[in-house]
Formats: C-alpha cells, structure tokens, sequence
C-alpha cells in the first residue's frame, strides 16, 4: 500500500464522517443559536429550554436525513471493499 494511497483513504473517510455529521450538527446549531436568541430576549436562563430542543433537532435529523446518510455510508464501505485487494498488497 503506498503513502498516497493511504492518505486519500484517510481522506475520504474524514470527508464521509464530515458528509455524514452535517446535518445533525448543523440542525442542533440552528436550533441552538433560536434559542438563545429568545433566551435573550426574554431573559429566561432556564437551562432544560437550551438543552431540549437540541437533542429533539437532532432526533428529528436523523429521522429525516437518515436515509440520505444510510445509503451514502453504504456506497462508502463498498467503495472500501473494492478495494480491499489494493490495501494488502
């Protein structure tokens, strides 16, 4: 296995789990950023409100771009499979 080789392997894997975590994190920034404005101005330091609608953000992300990240993980590790032979020699 050669060095560049090796190198675009670790880079298409931190671009999958770059590709994969966008829409979870950004979706939970989003909603965070809501929230904290109204925090502001309403003045409420409650720190369930900040913590909840996140974790619900991130549900419902997974619920809608889970199929998107399924399908994109699974031509990935395909990907890896094919060329299995080329990392051994």
């Amino acid at each position: 296995m050669s060095n560049d080789f090796a190198i675009q392997v670790g880079r298409d894997a931190l671009m999958m789990v770059m590709l994969v975590s966008a829409p979870m994190l950004g979706l939970g920034l989003l909603v965070g950023i809501l929230v904290s404005i109204f925090q502001a101005i309403t003045q409420i330091q409650e720190q369930t409100l900040s913590f909840v609608p996140k974790i619900v953000a991130v549900f419902v992300a997974v619920l809608l771009f889970g199929p998107w990240m399924l399908s994109l993980m699974v031509d990935y590790t395909r990907e890896v499979f094919m060329h299995l032979p080329q990392m051994i020699r």
